[in-house]
């Protein structure tokens, strides 16, 4: 579904303006960390925009755009945080994936 691919491509684009910096940033100046951070946040609205307007017209709610986006952001995160961060996954992260899925469980019930 073109909702679901837009959205893993613009969580790509906003986990990397968010978290970049955190591994080879750390020395540059906020305000330069800043401004590169929404250059490629730019590209991450390019992408969920559409994808949420796209959605909404295939009859998604609200709610419903945000549960996936938030379930997408975990699982796109999760890869950053293991390749590029070089952090464990651990229970609170299985843990934490499971409460956003039993939530699109219920935003997602009955339609």
């Amino acid at each position: 579904m073109p909702t679901v691919a837009l959205l893993l491509a613009s969580n790509c684009f906003m986990t990397l303006a968010w978290y970049w910096h955190l591994k080879s940033g750390m020395t540059k100046a906020l305000p330069i960390v800043i401004l590169a951070s929404w250059g490629i946040a730019f590209f991450e609205y390019c992408l969920a925009v559409p994808a949420n307007r796209i959605g909404y017209a295939a009859g998604w709610s609200g709610g419903q755009l945000k549960v996936t986006q938030e379930i997408i952001a975990l699982l796109v995160f999760a890869v950053f945080a293991v390749v590029v961060l070089k952090e464990p996954l651990g229970w609170r992260h299985a843990g934490a994936f499971a409460c956003l899925a039993g939530a699109a469980a219920f935003m997602f019930a009955g339609r």
